[in-house]
C-alpha cells in the first residue's frame, strides 16, 4: 500500500492535542474524533488502517471505562485495524490490559510527535503485511480457477469438480441461472484439459436464427444455397482438437437436435450441400438455464440427446446462495473498472456493502458487475454508496453476530413448532425436544405470545 492510501483516525478529547496530531503525520489522511460515538462514525466513514486511542474519553475522562468500550467497538467493527492506545504516564496497567484486549501497541503521554509517528508507521507496515497475506490466502481460495472469484463452499465445490473433470474427455452439461458464469466454467474445463493449446469455440444456440444455426454449426459447401460463394467449415469443424461450447442448448431446434445427436454418436459432420463425412475430434461442453427434463416432458428436447450431452452434469449455484461471494466479487469488479475507467474510486461505503449483501441478485454475477461498473462511473467521491448501485441501503443484511444468528434461528424454530402443533405448547415442546417449562422460558425470552386460544396449552392447565 502506498502512503497515499494510508488513513489514520485520532481519538482524542483534548482539542489542543487533536490539532497537534492532525498535522504531524506526513502522507496520511487523518480524521479526529473526541467521543466514542464520533470515533465509531469516523471508523465507518474512513475505514482507517490505524487508530490512535486515548483511553480517557468523556464521560469518563479521568478513567478508562469509555476508552475500553471504544476499543472493544473498534475491534468488533474492524478487527484488522491496528489500535495504538495512548495512556497517562502512570497508567501502564490499563495499557497492558488494552493490549490484552487486542490493541496493537501503547504509547504513554506526554506526546512526542516523532515517537508517536514512529509507532504509527510500524502499525501501518504491519497492517499492510497482514493485508497482503490475507489477499494471497484469499487469492488461493477465492480464485481457484482462472477468471472465477469465489469463496463460498458451494462454488468452491464446483471449482474442485471442474479440476477433476477437466482431464477426462467427457461431455459436460453445465446448468445454472442466467448470469452465473456458465461460460467461465466451460473455459476453465478447457484451460485445465489436455486440449488447452487448441481452440475454444463458443456458440449461443439462442442468439442465432434457426435458419442460420445449422450452417453455423456444420458449415456448408460452395453453392449449397444462395449466397454460399465458398466452402465454409462450421463451428464444430473449427473446434477440431479443442473444445466446443454450446451455450443455451435448451433452445436448439428439434430439427438440429437429431443432427447434433448423430455427430455426438459418430463424431463426424457433413457440411450443408456436401456428401463427405468429416471426422472431428472435439470435447463438447453444453450449458443451459432451462429445465431440460421439463422440456423433455413437453417433447421440446430429445431424451436421447439429453443423456448424450449430460455424461456429467455440473450445477452452478445462483449468487444469492453463494454466501459472501457478492461482496468478494463486487470488490474485484470495482478495482477492475476503476482502473480501466481511470476513476478515483477505492471502496464501498457501509450502506453499499449492506445493500450488496441484502440484495437477491436475480441477474446473478452479470447484474452485479453491471451495477458496480455503473456505480464506479456515477460515484462522486472515493466511495461507492448504495444509491450509486441503485440499491436500497436501508434494508438490513443477514446479521454476522453469532448471538444474533443463534437467537434468530431459535425464534424461527419455536414459531415453526408452534404453527405445526396448532399452538399447543406441550406438542410444540415435544417437537423441539425440550420440556414445557423450558419452552415457556424461551417464549418469554423471545416475546412470543402463548395465550389461551383453542388448542393452546397454558401454564394454568
Amino acid at each position: 500500500m502506498s502512503a497515499e492510501g494510508r488513513r489514520l483516525l485520532v481519538v482524542e478529547d483534548d482539542p489542543g492535542l487533536q490539532s497537534q496530531l492532525r498535522w504531524c503525520f506526513e502522507g496520511v489522511e487523518v480524521a479526529v474524533a473526541g467521543t466514542r460515538e464520533e470515533a465509531v462514525a469516523e471508523l465507518r466513514r474512513l475505514e482507517p488502517q490505524v487508530v490512535t486511542l486515548d483511553l480517557g474519553l468523556p464521560p469518563d475522562p479521568g478513567g478508562a471505562s469509555e476508552g475500553f468500550a471504544t476499543l472493544r467497538e473498534i475491534l468488533s467493527l474492524a478487527p484488522h485495524t491496528k489500535v495504538v492506545v495512548v495512556t497517562g504516564r502512570e497508567d501502564r496497567d490499563n495499557a497492558v490490559r488494552a493490549v490484552g484486549m487486542g490493541a496493537y501497541d501503547y504509547y504513554q503521554k506526554p506526546v512526542d510527535a516523532e515517537l508517536l509517528a514512529f509507532a504509527v508507521e510500524r502499525a501501518f507496515r504491519l497492517h499492510e503485511l497482514e493485508a497482503e497475506n490475507r489477499r494471497l490466502a484469499v487469492g488461493a481460495d477465492a480464485a481457484p480457477l482462472d477468471g472465477i472469484i469465489a469463496a463460498s463452499p458451494g462454488m468452491l465445490e464446483v471449482c474442485r469438480t471442474v479440476e477433476r473433470l477437466a482431464p477426462a474427455d467427457v461431455t459436460v452439461l453445465v446448468l445454472g441461472e442466467s448470469g452465473t458464469g456458465k461460460e467461465l466454467v466451460a473455459r476453465a474445463l478447457h484451460a485445465l484439459s489436455p486440449r488447452r493449446d487448441k481452440r475454444f469455440v463458443a456458440i449461443n444456440c439462442a442468439a442465432i436464427p434457426e435458419n442460420l444455426l445449422e450452417s453455423e454449426l456444420f458449415g456448408y459447401e460452395k453453392g449449397a444455397f444462395t449466397g454460399a460463394v465458398r466452402r465454409t467449415p462450421g463451428k464444430i469443424e473449427v473446434a477440431d482438437g479443442g473444445t466446443l461450447f454450446l451455450d443455451e442448448i435448451g433452445d436448439l431446434p428439434l430439427s438440429l437436435q437429431a443432427k447434433l445427436l448423430r455427430f455426438l454418436q459418430e463424431r463426424v459432420v457433413e457440411r450443408i450441400g456436401g456428401r463427405e463425412e468429416i471426422p472431428v475430434d472435439v470435447r463438447v461442453v453444453c450449458a443451459t438455464h432451462q429445465d431440460l427434463r421439463a422440456l423433455m416432458a413437453e417433447g421440446a428436447f430429445r431424451e436421447d440427446l439429453y443423456y448424450r450431452v449430460s455424461e456429467v452434469t455440473l450445477e452452478i449455484p445462483p449468487l444469492r446462495r453463494r454466501e459472501g461471494d457478492a461482496v468478494l466479487l463486487a470488490r474485484a469488479f470495482l478495482e477492475r473498472h476503476a482502473r480501466e475507467l481511470g476513476r478515483p474510486v477505492r471502496g464501498f461505503s457501509e450502506d453499499a456493502l449492506a445493500a450488496i449483501e441484502a440484495h437477491d441478485w436475480p441477474g446473478n454475477v452479470r447484474e452485479l458487475e453491471n451495477r458496480v461498473k455503473r456505480a464506479v462511473i456515477m460515484a462522486d467521491g472515493e466511495r461507492v454508496h448504495a444509491a450509486d448501485l441503485q440499491l436500497d441501503g436501508t434494508r438490513e443484511a443477514e446479521p454476522l453476530n453469532l448471538r444474533q444468528v443463534r437467537e434468530a434461528a431459535e425464534r424461527g424454530a419455536i414459531l415453526r413448532a408452534l404453527a405445526r402443533a396448532g399452538h399447543n405448547v406441550s406438542e410444540a415442546a415435544r417437537l423441539l425436544g425440550v420440556t414445557r417449562p423450558t419452552l415457556y422460558s424461551l417464549l418469554e425470552k423471545h416475546g412470543i405470545p402463548h395465550g389461551t386460544q383453542a388448542g393452546t396449552d397454558t401454564p394454568g392447565r
